[in-house]
């Protein structure tokens, strides 16, 4: 899922007390990875933050598979929330996190001030934010696509929960939105109503698509959810540098963002081969979607989909370890 998470969100839990790592062991109960990596290029503990959407799913899967299996590590993947999996990197709870949307916050706060973590390049993918609806909407509304048009469409968009106004339909309360704010400052007659997971939002408009329901909602690429249902994105005023420099006033779209991947400072000094395999990590948007598909709709184990994966793409795996 691409996606990203509101850094501070209500509810998040102080790491190490209530979060709980794949596998059942709880977070904080075993010692960091970049630790237990001598320098000498043995690989050892690698502890492995993946953040809810299936996408981030995917690039953990390839990642743990291929270090537990060409380099040898002990993969302890992590089930965090963005903010929460950047605090591991001072306590070496955490040595990676493989899809960074932005976080200009978390960036100030651990890697320019607490200088506890720092970037290992991008991945490759390209994300996109932005407000979607179903095809058969854009096809039926042409101008539906242009935010200005979507007052005089509101009332197609009430729902029970929406207060009178149109629906606005985002995921996780936890992703990084800036959908209040556009809706305010765009003077727009909706109320943003969270569906509660990326699985939710997914289901809202494979129905809309099917029964021809009004839906629009906030989406993201890289998704596999795009081959199955060709979401169509409405415009909204084009980003600029800066335009979302007060989170109050936002007014305009999304940026494309590089994702990136994000490690402990511990982790980069180890001398443990998992982090070179981080640094080299590179792949396109369609190669998460296809593992991501395996997951999500064919139902198969991470490790499953990341070897049927890496099977037909050794040569670019091998890369990476090089």
């Amino acid at each position: 899922m691409a996606r990203h998470w509101r850094a501070g969100a209500a509810g998040l839990a102080v790491l190490g007390l209530t979060l709980t790592a794949c596998g059942g062991a709880k977070v904080g109960s075993e010692s960091a990875g970049a630790d237990g990596s001598s320098g000498s290029g043995k690989c050892g503990a690698f502890n492995l933050a993946v953040n809810p959407w299936v996408g981030y799913e995917a690039d953990a899967a390839v990642v743990a598979y291929v270090a537990q299996h060409d380099l040898g590590c002990k993969v302890t993947k992590k089930d965090l929330k963005e903010e929460i999996a950047w605090q591991g990197f001072g306590t070496g709870e955490v040595d990676a996190v493989l899809e960074n949307w932005g976080h200009d916050d978390l960036r100030k706060k651990y890697i320019d001030g607490q200088k506890t973590a720092l970037s290992a390049g991008p991945t490759g993918n390209k994300g996109i934010i932005g407000w979607y609806v179903p095809p058969w909407l854009a096809k039926a509304h042409p101008d539906i696509t242009d935010y200005k048009s979507l007052n005089k469409y509101a009332a197609n968009f009430k729902t029970s929960e929406s207060g009178g106004k149109g629906q606005l339909l985002d995921g996780d309360p936890s992703y990084v939105t800036n959908d209040e704010a556009l809706v305010k400052n765009l003077k727009l007659d909706f109320k943003v109503v969270y569906a509660g997971s990326e699985t939710a939002l997914i289901q809202a408009y494979r129905k809309a698509e099917k029964n021809k329901e009004w839906v629009i909602g906030y989406f993201y690429e890289p998704q596999w959810f795009l081959s199955e249902v060709p979401l169509v994105k409405v415009n909204l005023p084009a980003y600029k540098a800066g335009c979302d420099a007060d989170p109050a006033k936002i007014a305009c779209d999304y940026p494309v963002y590089d994702l990136d991947k994000i490690v402990s400072a511990k982790f980069a000094k180890s001398g443990s081969p998992a982090y070179d395999l981080v640094k080299k990590f590179h792949w396109t948007n369609d190669d998460q979607n296809v593992v991501a598909k395996y997951i999500a709709v064919d139902k198969m184990t991470p490790d499953a989909a990341a070897k049927k994966w890496v099977d037909a793409n050794r040569a670019k795996v091998d890369a990476w370890l090089k």
